[in-house]
């Protein structure tokens, strides 16, 4: 069994965390805007379905590696964001 576990964006991500999942994620966080008003950054929630990673950020942006282990980054239909 692996846990899972939450982390702020822009912030490194834990060691738990596969290299390739952490480019995607990265390349996320670079485009995650700064709140001049002070609002916190989203969170990042690392999970594991079927022994693959996931990395699903609280805006609904979900990162997953494809069979070749290359970072795929989408948005969850179901968040409501577009």
């Amino acid at each position: 069994m692996q846990l899972g576990t939450r982390w702020t964006s822009g912030d490194e991500a834990p060691k738990a965390v596969p290299e390739a999942l952490r480019r995607g994620v990265a390349s996320v966080d670079t485009a995650v805007v700064n709140d001049d008003l002070g609002q916190p950054r989203p969170r990042w929630t690392l999970t594991w379905l079927e022994g693959k990673p996931i990395a699903e950020l609280d805006t609904g942006v979900i990162v997953t590696l494809d069979d070749d282990g290359e970072p795929v980054v989408r948005h969850d239909p179901e968040d409501g964001v577009a």
